[in-house]
Parts: C-alpha cells; sequence; structure tokens
C-alpha cells in the first residue's frame, strides 16, 4: 500500500469550548423556554424569529415560492424513500412462539416510538433531502408525532421554503424555525411553543452533535454524526471524471467533508487527481470543495484488490463506492463489510442515495459503520419484549430461577419464585 495523499488534520473531534458553550445553551434553554430561543437566534443568526412554530398558512404559501419542477422532484424522491421504507418494514415481525419448556411462551412486539423531533440543517445549503429522510421512515414506522425543526434562513426570515414544502411532503406535524443546540434543548426538555419528544434525529453542525451528546439518556438520538465521508474503491476500469467529481461531490458538503480513493491502478490516481483540479475550475463551489479535498482527502495506491478491501473495511467509511470490472463487483461487494450504505457501479455515484435512490443518506461517519447503521424505518420501532408463564411453566422454570437468584444473593428475587410455588402446592 502506498499513500499518495495524506489528510492534512482529523477533521472531527470534541474541543472543551464548544461543550461549554452548548451546555451553556441547553442550561438557558431550560431556564427561559422560548425567550431563549428567540435571543439565540438574534444572537447567532442575526435574525428577528417572527415565530417559533410555523404556522399552516407559512407551510402553504411556501409552495408558491417553489417551482413546479422542484416539488415533482420531491415527491418522486419521497415515493422512493417511502417504497424503500415499507419494504424494511415488511422484514420486520412480532414473534409469538411457545419454547421447549412446557407453559412458557415468549414473544416480541414492535411498537412505534411515540413522538420524534427531526433536526434538519441550515447552514451553508438548504436541505429538502433531509427532510424527506428523516421523517418518512419514522411515518412508514408508524410514529404518531412527528414534529422537524430547520434555522432560519436570512434571505426568507424563516425555514427555506423547499425545505418546508419537503416537510409538509414528508408528513410532519409540527414544524418549527429553530436551529442549533438550542433545537435539541428544546425538543428535549420543550418550551412554551415545543413539546418535548421522545427521539431526536437528524445531523447537524459541531453544536448540535455536541447537543445530542449532552442530552442522551433525557431522550433517544439516532446516532452522533461527524462530518461527511466517502471512500472509493476503483481499479483500472473506473473513469477518472466519475472518481473526481465524486470527490468533490463529497468535498462540497463542508470544510471538514473527507473524500478518499483507494485504487490498484497508479494511472487512475495520476489521472483522478489531474481531473480534481479540473472539474474543480469549473464549478460554482469548486473553491470550497478543492479546499476541503486539499486538507482532508487522502488517496492510496493498494497492491492488490485484497488490499483496498482491506482498507475500506478498516476505515468504515459513511459512503462506500465500487467502481471496478463489472465482472468482479458482486465479489467485491460481498466482501466489504463495514459502511454506512453501498454504492456498487460506474453508475452509482453517491449523489443517487443522497437525493432520491430510496436508501437513507443519515449514515454512521468516524469509523461508527463498525458497529452501526444509518436512520432506517427500525431506528423508529422499539422491539419490546413479552412472556407469559402459566402454572406448568412456573413449575418447569422455578429451580433454575432459584438456584441462580440464590447464586447472585438476590433473596427477593428468590422468594418471588418461591412464594407462587408455595401458593399453587397449598392448592393441591
Amino acid at each position: 500500500m502506498k499513500c499518495i495523499k495524506e489528510a492534512a488534520a482529523k477533521t472531527y473531534g470534541r474541543d472543551t469550548a464548544t461543550v461549554k458553550t452548548v451546555t451553556e445553551i441547553i442550561d438557558n434553554v431550560i431556564a427561559n423556554g422560548d425567550a431563549e430561543i428567540y435571543t439565540l437566534s438574534k444572537k447567532f443568526d442575526g435574525l428577528d424569529l417572527k415565530y417559533i412554530r410555523v404556522p399552516r398558512e407559512a407551510v402553504t404559501a411556501a409552495y408558491d415560492q417553489v417551482d413546479r419542477e422542484t416539488i415533482e422532484a420531491m415527491k418522486a424522491a419521497a415515493a422512493q424513500i417511502r417504497f424503500y421504507a415499507e419494504k424494511q418494514l415488511s422484514c420486520m415481525t412480532e414473534l409469538d412462539t411457545e419454547t421447549p419448556v412446557p407453559g412458557v411462551r415468549l414473544g416480541h412486539r414492535l411498537v412505534p416510538v411515540d413522538s420524534v423531533g427531526c433536526y434538519v440543517p441550515g447552514g451553508r445549503y438548504p436541505l429538502p433531502s433531509t427532510a424527506l429522510m428523516l421523517a418518512i421512515p419514522a411515518k412508514v414506522a408508524g410514529v404518531k408525532r412527528i414534529a422537524a425543526c430547520s434555522p432560519a434562513s436570512k434571505v426568507s426570515g424563516t425555514i427555506h421554503p423547499a425545505v418546508l414544502v419537503a416537510m409538509d411532503i414528508a408528513g410532519v406535524d409540527e414544524i418549527y424555525c429553530v436551529g442549533g443546540a438550542q433545537a435539541i434543548a428544546a425538543f428535549t426538555y420543550g418550551t412554551e411553543s415545543i413539546r418535548k419528544v421522545d427521539m431526536i434525529c437528524g445531523p447537524g453542525n459541531r453544536f448540535v452533535t455536541e447537543a445530542k451528546r449532552q442530552v442522551i439518556g433525557e431522550v433517544g438520538i439516532d446516532s452522533l454524526a461527524g462530518p461527511s465521508e466517502v471512500l472509493i474503491v476503483a481499479d483500472e476500469s473506473a473513469n477518472p471524471d466519475f472518481t473526481a467529481i465524486d470527490i468533490l461531490a463529497q468535498s462540497e458538503h463542508d470544510p471538514n467533508a473527507r473524500a478518499t480513493l483507494v485504487t490498484t491502478s497508479p494511472e487512475l490516481a495520476e489521472k483522478t487527481l489531474k481531473r480534481v483540479q479540473e472539474i474543480a475550475a469549473e464549478l460554482p463551489t469548486g473553491e470550497l470543495a478543492l479546499k476541503s479535498w486539499e486538507d482532508n482527502g487522502m488517496l492510496f495506491i493498494a497492491d492488490s484488490m485484497d488490499e483496498a478491501i482491506d482498507l475500506a473495511n478498516e476505515m468504515a467509511p459513511e459512503h462506500l463506492e465500487v467502481q471496478v470490472k463489472p465482472e468482479i463487483e458482486q465479489e467485491v461487494s460481498d466482501r466489504l463489510l463495514h459502511y454506512g450504505s453501498l454504492f456498487v457501479g460506474h453508475y452509482t455515484p453517491v449523489t443517487f442515495g443522497d437525493y432520491c435512490s430510496g436508501t437513507n443518506h443519515t449514515l454512521p461517519t468516524m469509523r461508527t459503520a463498525r458497529y452501526s447503521n444509518g436512520v432506517w424505518v427500525g431506528t423508529f420501532i422499539k422491539t419490546s419484549f413479552v412472556q407469559h408463564i402459566t402454572e406448568e411453566g412456573c413449575r418447569n422454570l422455578a429451580s433454575t430461577a432459584i438456584h441462580m437468584a440464590g447464586t447472585e444473593g438476590l433473596m427477593a428475587h428468590r422468594k418471588s419464585i418461591t412464594i407462587r410455588m408455595d401458593a399453587m402446592n397449598k392448592t393441591e
């Protein structure tokens, strides 16, 4: 393995200043409620909010501010996302089964979370796609109350109209014009305008991520998101225009985004480096994307495809593209185990997954794909265990439970069995 390009620095981390700032924001929202949200909007966004909860008439008006083609595109994307979520749900089944021990019946129920708060980032770009990705699986899962929030746009003074329309298409019940750590605090503890939720999902900047970290336990979360990532595994069959543009597409997300190319072809590596520079010059976002690539991007030349696969599994990227000869696509894909979402084939860029293929784009980052997965319909469903034990079952399990409780020294546990055995014996 030869490293052609290293990343300049680690793109994620937890610093004491962010921790302190977020702690103060959460404490102030708890203490001051809506008033703190208005204050922080003025402080961080330079906006005097017109409202916190977006009224229905503002959502309706947003449709007139978004062109018909964009609305139809969002509806088409929503249909694919909903189709995939429904297929995922069909794979989940409840359980009710007799066991080898007579009188003991076990099972589990699939119970949707009651309420979910979806965080849709604002920042550099409006992200209506994230509204669809978060709310639609929750809706398909059967969540009764779906709230969503997003920061106000400086142009409109409220949530970007395309994001509002996407939230409506996705079936969001309540929309709030608030972002940052204060949104996470409001969803967790509630304010005069915002009812607290049971679970928060969605990516955000370092303040949002830190806030989610600090409220875990008070509320459920999907994951702690880091900067977006892509890793491309490629051989000599890959088109350098494809690898270059996919590097830039990932890199334009933000200054901390990371793109990695692992290839068995020195020629592809050389051509990709050249094309990254050339294509970046043609893009309105090229300067940002190129800076992100220069600071965070990595390029490796592997001695074999085996070595490339091993590195990809070790890095466990958020997005993993496979651009290899068609005859080995399946073999390579089957051996890739750790990733948030896999994109197989030269004509399967991450962009499709970001918007409309149907898979979710809220995915594990920072190597957490080694043990976790992205948002899916199951994110919003609890698997709750059930047991029904008859008198016969009680007799059959009693000696095991009594012995184990005695071993652990938990005498009330032990007596909870013996008292039932005594009651049964008296009735005989």
